[in-house]
């Protein structure tokens, strides 16, 4: 079964807001593993405007199921990913100042420098996974790096899923059966929901992961978060006609 791995950044952000320790980010994490979900996801950026790097170090101790750490890897990242070891490194390749991840890898251009960050990475005992756009040139670029898995950026997949969801997921269809063809993991992420996901997991069979939170915690905040969490990973079960 695909798995679920909730990214708490915007709970992070919440707590934020006041300056205290409220949510507690930790114990959000707790609970929502105890409520099914099969990993957790931070995307720590050089700012700290919602996940800091001292949350990522509290949370590789008491994360049970797979703690994801997402990021550029710029020389401070990597210096918290060398002392956190998590299970899962996603490399994103986010400006500073982006509100959120907005592209993928071009695996072409970048090819050696993601090849010497993945290496690394591997050394540390870490999975490694690189955020891409359903590119077939990419994904074939991307088996050069030595990574693991990719992780298919899904905001275009969202955005044309309402009007025609087949032509919506046509690329990120061929583009996970590609990467399956070639030894590659398959993980998706952003702008995923309730409405959307269903489909987009029964047209990837090749699906291992989806990482999930922003639409997560807004549907928190009208279901409550046990429900919510058993909510998405029903889709990940279901099968949509």
């Amino acid at each position: 079964m695909t798995k679920l791995s909730v990214n708490i950044n915007k709970i992070a952000t919440l707590r934020n807001a006041r300056g205290h320790n409220r949510p507690d980010v930790l114990q959000a994490a707790r609970d929502i593993e105890r409520f099914g979900a099969e990993g957790i996801t931070v995307h720590p950026r050089p700012d700290e405007r919602h996940i800091r790097y001292q949350d990522v170090r509290d949370l590789k101790s008491i994360v049970s199921t797979e703690l994801n750490v997402e990021g550029n890897p710029t020389p401070d990242f990597l210096d918290l990913v060398r002392e956190v070891r998590p299970e899962q490194v996603t490399l994103v390749p986010d400006a500073p100042d982006a509100i959120t991840s907005n592209a993928g890898w071009d695996t072409i251009r970048h090819q050696a420098y993601l090849r010497d960050v993945v290496g690394e990475l591997k050394e540390l005992g870490c999975r490694v996974s690189i955020f891409l756009d359903p590119d077939l040139a990419l994904v074939e670029a991307a088996v050069q790096t030595g990574t693991d898995r990719i992780e298919l950026y899904t905001e275009a997949y969202a955005r044309g899923y309402l009007a025609d969801r087949e032509a919506a997921v046509a690329p990120y269809r061929a583009a996970a059966a590609r990467a399956g063809q070639l030894g590659l993991g398959v993980n998706a992420g952003h702008d995923l929901d309730l409405d959307n996901l269903a489909w987009l997991h029964q047209q990837l069979p090749e699906l291992a992961e989806v990482s999930i939170g922003h639409a997560l915690v807004c549907d928190a905040l009208y279901f409550g978060l046990e429900n919510t969490v058993q909510l998405y990973r029903r889709q990940l079960k279901s099968v949509s006609s």
